[in-house]
């Protein structure tokens, strides 16, 4: 599709090709791109005000018990590890642009599913679709936007994807005030419906169309998002065509950057993140939050505004001394909250299901309340902590640092890794708890966080400022 071919495109969204700046049209295809984990952010936050509805919609909906309920929380991230799997191959095969545009269709069938539903499995089948979907655009999306972003902006655009997962994630709690669970599925069609219409009038990624030797079409592309070609750095494409081969593995290129993304989507997931999250409804509750609405509103922007602040300052600040920040402020915070359980001796009651954030119980415990305020305190530190850096930095760092060789396996290893760990995490967190009693669970969590602050700062380089070329020239001693 040429750039006279997608300004005819562009009034038919409303938008006149005269109207957007030729300089500008990069944040339009980003934010195309960005809708993907805006639909996966509210497929994880629909389960959270889905199952006490399910549950009141006794005489329609099909039965949810507390296993079921469950596995309709956990199983998304079964889904999104083999949408990884997918989508590393998808991504090389098909192309950034293509990926995107077929993630949209097991979205919307999902929640299509869901909306049908009969019976639990039906329910279950939607989630795992949806799930499917999560995986492959949490792994395209980040890719897609940092080869269309110029290095300027990389760091702004790259971060908008988990501005928008957790924005997705704030919608879904939102419309749950309103929408009973089938017409939230039917909202949860609405951001890959228009995902597919405005991503079809986007271009490919220049760098990709150059690994297939479009040369005419890269600069096509590079004109129609940057206005210009100036600055543009073409990547080398001695090794596009090769393939991956396990020798490979013994470049500095390929095997430095393997380890460092797949390491900084184990800590993500480490850091308790999940753990935090699962145990929001009790810590309210004993806080005497008697809305439970509102408390899962009040997780929600906390994470929305974290996230923007780390997509305004991520070009200023760099990646680095963000993960740094992020990590200091959870392990001072999951301290504070293994502190609170072991001064208080107990155990939280455990939550019907598994998700982002559950639904709260409307009765509060009578607890004591400076203590359970010190933990309200702790983990709002804590969510605020990791969505300035840990939350976006590890998706943006997966998409800068591979070679266009490796960077569909890579990329599909790295989230594998991510969506493994959220699966392994939420499931275990309870078992792990009796063992070790819920002030040991949180204070292993606070060593992690601290091993990757010290990861960090010895292996993760700074990517701020860079080409994508010059920080795979770095890995390569170039």
């Amino acid at each position: 599709m040429t750039p006279e071919d997608q300004e005819e495109r562009l009034p038919l969204l409303g938008l006149p090709g005269g109207s957007v700046p030729r300089g500008r049209r990069v944040f339009l295809a980003a934010f195309a791109a960005a809708l993907g984990p805006l639909s996966f952010g509210f497929a994880l936050g629909y389960s959270s005000p889905a199952i006490p509805s399910l549950r009141r919609d006794v005489s329609r909906a099909p039965r949810l018990d507390d296993d079921a309920a469950s596995w309709f929380g956990a199983i998304v991230t079964l889904g999104a590890a083999a949408g990884g799997v997918l989508g590393g191959w998808l991504v090389d095969r098909a192309g950034r642009k293509l990926s995107l545009l077929l993630c949209a269709l097991p979205f919307v069938a999902g929640f299509a599913v869901i909306t049908a539903a009969q019976d639990l499995w039906m329910l279950l089948g939607g989630r795992l679709l949806t799930g499917l979907a999560c995986g492959v655009a949490s792994l395209v999306a980040p890719v897609y936007i940092s080869e269309i972003a110029y290095p300027a902006i990389r760091g702004l655009l790259g971060s908008c994807v988990q501005l928008m997962v957790v924005t997705g994630i704030l919608l879904a709690y939102m419309a749950g005030w309103i929408m009973e669970w089938r017409w939230l599925a039917v909202l949860g069609c609405a951001p890959p419906s228009l995902m597919l219409l405005l991503m079809y009038c986007m271009p490919e990624t220049p760098r990709f169309l150059l690994a297939q030797h479009r040369h005419g079409e890269a600069a096509e592309a590079l004109q129609f998002l940057w206005g210009s070609q100036q600055d543009w750095e073409e990547p080398p494409t001695r090794e596009e065509h090769q393939g991956f081969h396990l020798a490979q593995l013994r470049q500095p290129g390929v095997y430095k950057p393997f380890v460092i993304g797949v390491s900084l989507m184990a800590f993500q997931q480490l850091s308790g993140i999940n753990a935090v999250m699962f145990y929001a409804e009790t810590i309210f509750e004993e806080a005497k939050f008697k809305d439970s609405n509102l408390a899962s509103v009040v997780v929600g922007v906390i994470q929305v505004l974290f996230t923007a602040a780390a997509a305004l300052i991520m070009d200023r600040a760099g990646r680095r001394l963000l993960l740094v920040l992020s990590g200091v402020i959870m392990v001072l915070s999951t301290s504070a909250f293994g502190a609170y359980f072991r001064m208080t001796q107990g155990s939280p009651t455990n939550s019907s299901h598994v998700d982002a954030v559950p639904p709260f119980a409307a009765e509060p415990a009578e607890a004591s309340a400076g203590l359970a305020w010190l933990a309200v305190g702790s983990m709002c530190c804590f969510i605020a902590g990791f969505a300035l850096g840990w939350g976006p930095i590890p998706w943006l760092l997966m998409s800068e640092i591979f070679p266009l060789h490796v960077k569909g396996l890579a990329t599909g290893a790295c989230v594998l890794t991510n969506w493994f760990m959220a699966f392994l995490v939420t499931k275990e967190f309870s078992s792990l708890m009796e063992i070790l009693k819920p002030y040991g669970a949180f204070w292993l969590a606070s060593a992690f966080c601290m091993c990757s602050v010290l990861f960090t700062v010895l292996c993760v380089p700074e990517t701020r400022g860079k080409t994508l070329e010059q920080v795979i020239a770095h890995f390569e001693g170039r």
